[in-house]
């Protein structure tokens, strides 16, 4: 069967998107191999004893200049102290999810608990978060907010149990212990859609609700 020019640019297409991807997650996964081992290499090094580990930090700074001398950018000490942190969270390699980046476990190394990790590393991955967005879940407590969430076979009389989500607003500007009325939020979201169309300049109007107006 003969392919449409539009066909067989699609599949042309596909070939090299899936090619370019399998290279993407082969270079990921040794990035990811090659700094593990770094951190594991430093964290054996720095527990030789404690006089070893008193001077750690200058031993940190020598290596860092020698190893940018080598290879160049990406081995300051702040690199090699986030090596570090990252073997020191996941020192177990075939644990590793090779599907996030070195950015999502530089984010993940900070958290202080194994569950906590596990949880948004699940999460990442299920939704598809990048390293940005999995920051903004971090920083509006999803983990701590899924442990509130009543269990599927508890009976409650509490109407905020049966609400599936919190909405976060953390964009608005508002602070996340203080309760808010609906009218208090409306003009809270009205406010911010107003400055937002002002930044695309002229050609843009907003009108207010009549609700807001009043």
């Amino acid at each position: 069967m003969e392919l449409t020019r539009n066909d067989l640019f699609n599949s042309i297409k596909e070939i090299i998107t899936q090619s370019r991807l399998r290279v993407f997650r082969a270079a990921n996964s040794a990035l990811l191999k090659s700094y593990w081992q770094i951190g594991k290499l430093i964290v054996e090094d720095e527990q030789q004893g404690k006089q070893r580990a008193a001077y750690g930090n200058a031993t940190l700074k020598e290596l860092s200049k020698r190893l940018t001398v080598e290879f160049g950018k990406g081995f300051d000490e702040r690199n090699l102290n986030n090596m570090r942190s990252f073997y020191s969270a996941f020192p177990i390699w075939y644990a590793l999810r090779t599907e996030l980046s070195w950015t999502h476990y530089r984010i993940l190394s900070r958290l202080e608990s194994e569950e906590k990790r596990k949880f948004y590393i699940d999460e990442s991955i299920v939704s598809n978060w990048n390293s940005r967005e999995l920051q903004r879940q971090i920083s509006s407590l999803t983990f701590e907010r899924s442990l509130n969430k009543p269990k599927k076979n508890k009976i409650s009389t509490n109407i905020q149990e049966y609400i599936k989500d919190p909405y976060i607003f953390e964009f608005l500007g508002l602070k996340p212990d203080h309760k808010f009325t609906e009218r208090n939020l409306e003009s809270a979201i009205i406010d911010h859609l107003q400055k937002f169309l002002l930044e695309f300049g002229k050609g843009f109007a907003f009108v207010a609700s009549a609700t807001y107006c009043n």
